[in-house]
């Protein structure tokens, strides 16, 4: 390549590559930025012309009050992002578990399936994850669930731990990236009628005080019993030891169980 041309296309792809860090800075230093997407673009989109880009799916069926968004984040290959269509600041905000509340967990589970259209292939449950950060550990202040796939040693360690999971909130006997999590079990392939929101809320006391100093996961999982079902984890912040209570850490964006 000539020196002047080599000079000019170094100077394009700085350019470039300025633009580009500049445009994720803004984004990642809006809090808004989800709910402009969801509220501002995807959800007129598909009103108006059927089509809900830049989100791969808007469904309404419970109208925008209880209805959700799906959109591909900019990270990893097979995340997506489940995003009320009403205003919901996240696991803190006292709508998710009121009592006509949509359970957005239950629907996020359901659209696992666009990471297998990812992927190309279907997935086992209990390599599929679902994460729902706290108010420390997350950058927006729109509800969003993380859809993608869990970490191979996270499902290793809970394979392992599952016999000693049950019905009742209990710290796990193995740490998780390094934190003690607490874990409950659900039975049946669907979290219809099994609010995550709900059953910590209710179930671990003191957490209907502080949810949004709490982080939530769902992994799918078949139980030492042979029962199919859910380990539903969660983590409680604590800043001083380094842990914000961001649940998406037992996330994997590459999805190496996948590939």
């Amino acid at each position: 390549m000539p020196a002047l041309s080599r000079t000019r296309w170094i100077a394009a792809t700085a350019a470039f590559l300025i633009t580009a860090f500049a445009s994720a800075v803004a984004a990642h230093a809006d809090p808004n930025a989800l709910w402009n997407i969801v509220h501002g673009q995807c959800v007129p989109d598909r009103e108006r012309h059927g089509d809900p880009k830049p989100c791969t799916e808007v469904n309404l069926k419970s109208g925008t009050a209880g209805g959700f968004a799906v959109l591909k984040d900019i990270t990893g290959a097979t995340q997506f992002l489940l995003i009320p269509t009403k205003r919901v600041t996240g696991i803190e905000d006292p709508a998710v578990r009121a009592p006509r509340a949509t359970n957005y967990f239950a629907e996020a589970w359901q659209e696992r399936r666009l990471v297998e259209k990812v992927l190309g292939h279907g997935m086992p449950g209990d390599t599929l994850s679902l994460a729902v950060n706290s108010e420390l550990g997350r950058s927006q202040n729109q509800l969003h669930i993380h859809i993608d796939c869990v970490r191979a040693d996270v499902r290793d360690a809970l394979r392992s731990a599952r016999a000693q999971i049950g019905r009742r909130w209990k710290p796990l006997p193995v740490l998780l990236a390094g934190h003690r999590y607490r874990a409950m079990r659900v039975t049946g392939w669907s979290l219809v009628g099994h609010n995550p929101f709900k059953l910590l809320a209710r179930g671990l006391p003191g957490a209907s005080a502080d949810m949004g100093y709490h982080t939530l996961v769902v992994v799918g999982i078949r139980f030492a019993d042979g029962a199919s079902g859910f380990v539903i984890l969660d983590d409680r912040a604590d800043p001083t030891h380094g842990d914000n209570a961001g649940g998406e850490e037992l996330q994997d964006h590459a999805c190496a169980l996948g590939r």
